[in-house]
């Protein structure tokens, strides 16, 4: 890995954990439990809607309304337009859910968002290749991007495995029996400011090898189409230009490590890996 190559990877890295919760965001709790990370301004907005100061200073949502409504409330006000998909509230990654929201809702309140992402990888002989997908011009968050095979948040009521299933079928067509195979590998977080909010986000990577007859099809307009890419061109691509997603970067950076594109050995190598790794929590 050269220098210059090791630089950029770091700034991405860098660039998804800009968020200083202690320093620029107020705590927001519910069912007795720190949840999210409020900007100042938006307390004030927050108070109109039942949030309270508690005697211990910390905002408090009371528990005769739910996260729900006041999610709804927030999007009526249009102050957030809705993404008509509810998301499960997390007071951190490893925890049971302690309520649902509005997806479009998650960063003005800095709710921690959790995500699966799917490196679809192909064999052929010594060379390994990865499917990229360009997302549609039309999405609300980075048109035009680079993105995962398959990538998308987890809605209310799935796992991480059963969001897979889900958007691989929606997403690019990935037939059942295949994308069973897809295996965990790892996890990245990180928290960053975002045009839409604070995005604490916990982002659930996986690994499918699949046939190098498959061709993934665009099934739900999210993407436009898809290209099989030989992994060190995906390489040259993320370090020489900016057009992955800005997350994506970091998964990719995370298979770079572990297929030995990046030598997982070296000094800088070990600071990548600790960066995807950014901290949630103050």
């Amino acid at each position: 890995m050269q220098a210059t190559d090791f630089k950029t990877l770091l700034n991405y890295i860098e660039k998804c954990n800009t968020a200083h919760l202690h320093k620029d965001f107020l705590p927001f709790r519910a069912n007795d439990q720190i949840i999210g990370w409020v900007k100042p301004e938006f307390i004030n907005t927050l108070y109109q809607y039942g949030i309270f100061k508690a005697d211990d200073q910390i905002n408090t949502l009371p528990p005769t309304i739910s996260l729900e409504s006041l999610g709804q409330k927030i999007i009526q006000d249009k102050l957030v337009q809705t993404m008509h998909e509810l998301f499960d509230v997390y007071p951190s990654p490893h925890a049971k859910p302690i309520g649902q929201i509005d997806r479009a809702v998650l960063p003005s309140l800095g709710f921690i968002g959790t995500g699966v992402h799917l490196n679809g990888l192909v064999k052929d002989g010594d060379d390994t290749y990865l499917w990229v997908a360009k997302r549609s011009p039309h999405k609300r968050l980075d048109p035009g991007k680079l993105d995962h095979i398959v990538a998308g948040g987890i809605p209310a009521g799935h796992t991480h495995q059963s969001a897979l299933a889900k958007e691989a079928e929606e997403e690019a067509n990935i037939p059942h029996q295949l994308i069973i195979q897809a295996q965990y590998t790892s996890m990245v977080t990180y928290s960053m400011i975002r045009p839409e909010g604070l995005r604490r986000d916990v982002l659930y990577c996986y690994d499918l090898w699949l046939p190098q007859d498959f061709i993934p099809t665009p099934n739900d307009g999210e993407v436009v189409g898809f290209e099989l890419m030989k992994i060190e061109d995906v390489y040259r691509r993320v370090c020489d230009t900016n057009d992955f997603k800005f997350n994506i970067n970091l998964v990719l950076i995370d298979l770079f490590l572990r297929l030995g594109v990046i030598s997982a050995k070296s000094a800088n190598a070990q600071m990548l890996k600790i960066g995807l790794r950014g901290k949630l929590f103050p």
